[in-house]
């Protein structure tokens, strides 16, 4: 199965232990880099997004394949 590709700017969603979590993705990442003490083995074609958290300051990493798109929000 094919994770999804997205954007800096794309507003996902994903679980984690507190439940489902939305961010806006801030950061595509396309080569293995150390996030939070660990290698993030990412490349061009196996992607990681670095999202930050709408609710708190948090900053997130995951695989296409653990998000989920959410409608485009307008800011105004």
């Amino acid at each position: 199965m094919r994770a999804c590709r997205f954007e800096r700017g794309d507003h996902v969603s994903w679980n984690s232990e507190a439940g489902r979590v939305r961010g806006t993705i801030i950061r595509v990442v396309t080569s293995p880099i150390r996030f939070k003490g660990y290698t993030v083995h990412a490349s061009p074609e196996e992607p990681q997004y670095e999202i930050q958290s709408d609710l708190t300051d948090h900053i997130a990493m995951h695989k296409g394949s653990a998000l989920r798109k959410l409608a485009s929000r307008r800011k105004r």
